[in-house]
């Protein structure tokens, strides 16, 4: 007998969405220069660019957005959103700031220098952005089954530990932290095991070198672990939360993503002393100590948001439809990364464009091409998100060309789902037809797929 299975959520408000003709597609994008984030968002029938701001909030972060303290200094929402950060992630200090990169900005102001090198599991674009602005290198040591796509590997975002060892064998005294990806964007939403976790805070010790999370989606990665690692099956998610951190020095946080807010991240401390030091840019950068670039509404959404996330029935709704999404793929024999991640479904560009040139950009000419078939916005993690080598100034060519479907949270139905999967059928079963992609007219020098402008390499 199966048992019945439904959202753990009612829906209590909708917001409509425009359906459109290819012709006016055709029209949109070409005026976008071929940029899915210069689109409009009436343009767009569903929208799966991001999970970062876009998710529906509860009805109690709605009654908390009603009692938030806009005092400019001393809020009481501060005071809230401490004490929520104290209890699901066991910090004592924090800052709060507007967003996940602004985090990083102020954290890799203190310390980042140049020459530095910050090994991680596959640093995502702001945060290689940030590292590399700062004339330092951020090297990925991620496992490399993360870059089989067919292979079952329950913890893709796992570092390499014999790889990050050397790497600390040889530039230890140029490593300001190692860096842990919770879970890992870059190689598909893959989750890193609290094993790794260990071996890597083991690593760290040895060599005397700190570990920072960034924590943007830690409570997906706890469920992973949950369901996949053994051991944990009978813990709660609080629980192994608690543990996931025990092994972190400070983390950055984008709250756009498990935090359920529209806008808003932090910074969290062990030590007073990276406190103390961060204080005074994000002073400079974001706001006072006690905002920090969030209204005290905001902070309110947030410090119920963070313990709504770690919610198990919550988090398995979540998850099961992204694997719904993905195994609808699978059985048209459409390429994604397997197992399947937490806030997204990724695509393997390479192997379901297998005429188009890579310097012509395989993943974004797969967006390109979702968006014209039925109005969907995907986005590309590939040659565009990688930017070009600071040194030889050459496109970096990734090992995954990505098209990422990332999926808001509680904002749409599976049936939405089935509509994506149908457009991406019909362009596989296409796919043959699609041999060209497109050129760069115009980039910026860093984080360029952003504001990139290109046209098609050939007159379509």
């Amino acid at each position: 007998m199966v048992e019945p299975f439904a959202e753990s959520f009612k829906i209590k408000m909708v917001e409509p969405v425009f359906r459109s003709t290819r012709e006016q597609r055709t029209g949109w994008i070409k005026e976008a220069r071929y940029n899915i984030f210069n689109l409009r968002s009436e343009q767009v029938y569903i929208d799966l660019l991001t999970d970062s701001g876009t998710s529906a909030m509860s009805q109690q972060q709605w009654a908390e957005m009603m009692l938030g303290d806009e005092s400019y200094a001393g809020a009481n929402s501060y005071y809230k959103l401490k004490q929520s950060i104290e209890d699901v992630f066991g910090f004592e200090y924090f800052l709060p700031v507007h967003q996940g990169r602004a985090a990083e900005n102020v954290l890799f102001s203190v310390l980042v220098k140049e020459g530095n090198i910050v090994p991680g599991n596959a640093h995502f674009d702001t945060t290689r952005g940030h590292i590399e602005y700062r004339r330092a290198t951020a090297l990925d040591c991620t496992i490399q089954e993360a870059y089989n796509t067919r292979l079952i590997h329950p913890f893709k975002g796992n570092i390499d530990t014999v790889i990050l060892q050397h790497v600390l064998e040889k530039y230890a005294d140029d490593i300001p932290f190692i860096i842990l990806t919770l879970t890992c964007n870059t190689t598909g939403g893959q989750p890193v095991s609290m094993q790794n976790m260990k071996d890597v805070r083991a690593l760290a010790d040895a060599y005397s070198i700190p570990l920072v999370y960034d924590a943007a989606r830690f409570a997906e990665n706890a469920y992973f672990i949950k369901e996949r690692e053994d051991g944990y099956r009978d813990r709660t998610i609080p629980s192994i939360v608690t543990e996931m951190f025990s092994y972190a020095d400070a983390i950055t946080m984008s709250s756009k993503k498990d935090g359920n807010v529209n806008i808003g991240g932090f910074i969290a401390f062990r030590e007073k002393d990276w406190y103390d030091k961060a204080c005074t840019y994000n002073i400079m950068f974001e706001g006072y100590l006690t905002y920090g670039g969030m209204s005290g509404r905001d902070m309110n959404a947030l410090a119920c948001g963070l313990s709504e996330a770690i919610e198990y029935d919550y988090l398995d709704t979540r998850i099961k439809q992204t694997e719904y999404l993905a195994n609808h793929l699978l059985e048209q024999g459409i390429p994604v990364q397997q197992p399947t991640g937490g806030h997204a479904v990724y695509i393997d560009a390479t192997r379901f464009l297998t005429r188009v040139p890579r310097e012509e950009f395989i993943a974004q000419t797969l967006a390109i091409e979702l968006y014209l078939e039925a109005g969907v916005r995907a986005v590309e993690i590939g040659t565009l998100l990688a930017d070009r080598d600071p040194q030889t100034g050459k496109n970096r060519y990734p090992a995954l060309e990505y098209l990422r479907l990332a999926i808001p949270r509680r904002v749409y139905t599976n049936n939405h789902m089935d509509v994506a999967a149908a457009a991406l059928v019909n362009i596989f079963n296409r796919r043959e037809q699609i041999s060209s992609g497109y050129r760069i007219i115009r980039e910026a020098p860093i984080m360029r797929h952003f504001t990139v402008e290109l046209e098609p390499v050939k007159a379509r």
